[in-house]
Order: C-alpha cells, then structure tokens, then sequence
C-alpha cells in the first residue's frame, strides 16, 4: 500500500482498509475485516458483479391423465 500513487494513496477505500489493518496489528482486531477493505479497495472503480438469476430454471412438467 505504501507504494500506490498519492490519488490512489488516498482514497477512501484505500484509507479504510489501511484502518482496519492497523486494528487488526495493534489490538489482534477482526481479520475478516480488514481482508474485506482489502478486496474493496483492489476492486474500486470496477463495476459490480452481474446481479442476474443465480438459480437454474424448473423444468416443465405436464400432469397426463
């Protein structure tokens, strides 16, 4: 992290997840915590996932009597 541009240094993303970092050292914080800040920041200015149907379809079935 120290080594990203100044623009990118500080951004918000960028400076929330270097918090969680420091709480996760100096007080054994919540790691999960800072490996989400971590992945929102790599993924900042990139559009969400497709947030389409994740389940299969049914199949139809007709009823013969």
């Amino acid at each position: 992290m120290a080594a990203l541009p100044k623009k990118e240094h500080t951004a918000p993303e960028w400076r929330a997840a270097m918090e969680a970092l420091l709480l996760v050292v100096e007080f054994a914080g919540p790691t999960m915590f800072a490996r989400i800040g971590i992945m929102r920041a790599l993924n900042r200015g990139k559009p969400p996932p497709d947030s389409g149907p994740r389940r299969k379809k049914t199949k139809a079935y007709r009823v013969i009597r």
